[in-house]
């Protein structure tokens, strides 16, 4: 995770709309039905809108994926180079 979103991140309100939003989506990927990993969300978070919870906490801008589906997703966007992924707790990591 970016540094900026460290303290989001940590937060109560993220952790349990997270794991309100993963038992809703009964902990499956909602691309590929696989066991889904990280609640992603579907407008990038920056530093201007993390504190909007109309963005960073509305269930209709959160996503269930696995690890393939979210690699996928950062990658099918050019949002990282093809040797690096992000890991279960959304850290950017080298293959």
């Amino acid at each position: 995770m970016k540094p900026w979103a460290k303290k989001f991140y940590n937060s109560k309100a993220w952790k349990d709309c997270r794991n309100g939003y993963f038992k809703s989506k009964y902990g499956l990927c909602e691309r590929c039905a696989a066991p889904g990993k990280i609640v992603h969300h579907t407008v990038y978070l920056t530093p201007e809108n993390l504190n909007d919870p109309l963005i960073s906490l509305n269930w209709n801008k959160l996503e269930l994926l696995c690890q393939d589906c979210h690699n996928n997703e950062h990658h099918s966007n050019g949002v990282t180079a093809a040797d690096l992924y992000f890991d279960s707790d959304g850290n950017l990591v080298k293959k």
